[in-house]
């Protein structure tokens, strides 16, 4: 099964509550109405888009009505497809994940139970895939079970993990794992770290070091920082990346369990509101079931008939 199927069963749940709902207003009103447009916003609000972004979506389709003089509401449902796939598109930053653009260090942060250790393992996989050489950093040292959650990953993939014991300074680890990619030539280098975002004085100190580690130990590689979210967590997901937006400069997010959510609309909110490009993608529990996110494609997905 290819991607875009995958991306489309795991919508399932949006599609339903989102598209489906869509569908039986419009087929419901003769006319494009304010009392249309608010209906589609209950909508919109129930599917996780937030209140924000619904009422810039709102926004634009008033827009577009006007100046297309659109009375049949048939073609509201394509001219918000439009407007959300415009949202995605215009994030800033990079769309994606280029698997040829190594050497690189990737950071990665979230809170417990996103399936932060998860992504790890299935980013260190996709590179894998492409043929490119993977160490991973057991930096979460404040939890011994992740310590060996990443090490059965590791394990799975088929890649090196550099890692201490329990209670060890993450950028002791960063240093070691560091020093085993330059003497290895290794192309991909993945951290994983705390997920302690209640102390974030703490975090911030702790994610300010490893960076220092990975900027004088490996200068040529390219960094990014990317924050992993539960896609089931609706709102909460776009609170807990507005806490981390504090500690860590992020470049992309890597939503996860997109499959078993009924709120898949935050992920429009979540590019609208932060800026922050989504990069990847969980549809599953496979390893290649984490994927570079394609905006027109999950657009084409969530409206596909």
């Amino acid at each position: 099964m290819g991607f875009f199927e995958k991306l489309k069963n795991g919508l399932k749940k949006t599609k339903e509550q989102f598209v489906g709902g869509i569908s039986k207003l419009l087929a419901g009103f003769g006319v494009v109405d304010d009392d249309l447009l608010e209906e589609l916003e209950d909508i919109l609000i129930t599917s996780d888009f937030g209140a924000a972004t619904t009422d810039y979506i709102i926004g634009c389709l008033r827009d577009r009505i006007k100046e297309k003089k659109i009375t049949d509401p048939g073609d509201v449902k394509k001219e918000l497809k439009d407007i959300i796939s415009g949202i995605l598109s215009g994030s800033g930053g990079e769309r994606g994940i280029d698997t040829n653009d190594v050497p690189v260090v990737f950071t990665i942060i979230g809170v417990n139970g996103v399936g932060k250790t998860t992504s790890i393992g299935k980013l260190a996989a996709l590179f894998k895939r492409q043929g490119r050489s993977v160490i991973l950093a057991a930096g979460d040292t404040f939890r011994a079970a992740a310590i060996d959650q990443l090490g059965i990953w590791a394990d799975r993939v088929g890649v090196k993990m550099i890692k201490q014991k329990e209670g060890a300074d993450p950028a002791a680890v960063l240093f070691d794992a560091c020093n085993a990619a330059k003497a290895s030539g290794t192309e991909v280098l993945i951290c994983d770290t705390a997920g302690r975002l209640h102390n974030k004085k703490n975090l911030m100190a702790e994610l300010a070091k490893m960076a220092k580690v990975a900027g004088r130990e490996l200068p040529e590689y390219k960094k990014e920082f990317f924050l992993v979210l539960d896609a089931t967590t609706g709102q909460n997901a776009v609170n807990q990346a507005r806490a981390f937006m504090e500690v860590a400069d992020i470049t992309g997010i890597i939503l996860t369990k997109l499959d078993g959510s009924s709120k898949g609309g935050i992920i429009v909110s979540i590019v609208k509101e932060l800026k922050i490009p989504v990069r990847l993608v969980g549809v599953g529990e496979k390893e290649d079931d984490l994927e570079p996110f394609v905006p027109e494609d999950f657009a084409d997905a969530l409206f596909d008939d």
